[in-house]
């Protein structure tokens, strides 16, 4: 118990009155509930104001006011719960949206606009270019997909409506609130996904905490209007998650399932090279025998409608992407993504650099 909690009598009433009116901002229209239930007999709530007060440094009085005003999202929860039935996973289909040709366009003219901003991320973090435009254009359409939800009310929905991930919420809603504290983001305003991921890079707050970089000098960090605050931010992330500058990301593989279930389908590269070799894996490339992998499996639907699979290695550069988001479609993606770009800008720039010899 901290020193705040039951003082006084006044105080006791006051918290239960505040949550009283949190339960029906936040439940209302809940089907699970009834209309009249409050947040006030829910212990995990008060338990939470207290956790964030006593770690985050935050008065109490200032995150009671921010919780009032949130309200449930049924939209938010329902878009992130599983379907019962789920249609099959299909990564020809999922390559085929990320890198579809409008997308691939956009991203040369964004990376030909933030070229220098680019190539100062490289510099100071050793990740390429196109990995970082693949990242944000595959995340937000280069910002034009930040998403329309209030936050506050995601997080809140999240971390008290939806037990699947609450715990996860919690750190996250708590992350938030520091943030809004702090003078960082205006917490009742800001706005992005259905899952609580803000701005350009679609950061959850614990990351834009750790990772986010006023990469444009301005004095102050904004994901989602500044493409340079994102660039930094990005690369930043990667870099503190392990990328190696000058390294390869991910090989076309063979492969088979017995070695994908022996091999545990994490998303670290926590196999030597040469012992994954020993087991039957080939590559379309040369990686010494003691660098760290991970095997990727990519199901993928064929036309007769059976599913076939395709295999890829990736290095720890792919092993960070996997840490931005776990999904082997998504890893594999940004990989390709990029590799696509950089084929793009070699042929643009060949018949210049003819012309000019």
């Amino acid at each position: 118990m901290t020193a705040d909690r039951g003082r006084t009598m006044d105080g006791s009433r006051r918290r239960q009155l505040l949550f009283g009116g949190l339960a029906l901002a936040c439940g209302a229209g809940h089907a699970r509930r009834p209309a009249a239930a409050s947040y006030e007999g829910r212990p995990e709530l008060q338990e939470f104001v207290d956790a964030v007060v006593a770690e985050q440094g935050i008065p109490r009085k200032w995150v009671e006011r921010v919780l009032v005003t949130g309200r449930r999202s049924p939209q938010a929860e329902r878009l992130m719960t599983p379907s019962l039935t789920p249609p099959p996973r299909d990564w020809t289909r999922y390559r085929a949206r990320a890198l579809d040709e409008a997308r691939l366009r956009e991203a040369m003219t964004y990376r030909q606009a933030h070229r220098g901003t680019l190539a100062r991320a490289f510099d100071t973090f050793g990740v390429p270019a196109e990995i970082v435009v693949a990242i944000i254009g595959i995340e937000t359409m280069f910002g034009r997909v930040m998403g329309t939800f209030r936050t506050l009310d995601v997080l809140m929905t999240l971390a008290f409506d939806y037990p699947r991930r609450a715990a996860f919420y919690r750190a996250e809603l708590a992350h938030f609130l520091a943030l809004g504290h702090q003078g960082r983001i205006d917490v009742l305003k800001q706005t992005g996904s259905f899952a609580g991921a803000i701005g350009l890079p679609q950061f959850m707050p614990s990351s834009i905490r750790r990772y986010a970089l006023d990469f444009d000098g301005d004095g102050r960090i904004d994901l989602a209007r500044s493409a340079a605050d994102a660039i930094g931010s990005v690369a930043s992330y990667l870099q503190r998650e392990g990328w190696q500058r000058d390294r390869p990301v991910m090989f076309d593989a063979i492969a088979n399932e017995a070695i994908a279930e022996q091999l545990g389908r994490g998303i670290a590269a926590a196999h030597a090279w040469a012992d994954v070799a020993d087991l039957g894996v080939r590559i379309d490339g040369y990686l010494p025998p003691d660098a760290r992998v991970v095997l990727l499996d990519l199901p993928y639907l064929q036309e007769d409608g059976s599913s076939n699979v395709e295999y890829r290695i990736g290095t720890v550069n792919l092993a960070t992407i996997l840490h931005y988001n776990r999904s082997y479609f998504y890893g594999a993606a940004v990989a390709e993504f990029a590799a696509t770009l950089r084929t793009r800008l070699q042929a643009q720039q060949a018949p210049a650099d003819g012309a000019e010899g």
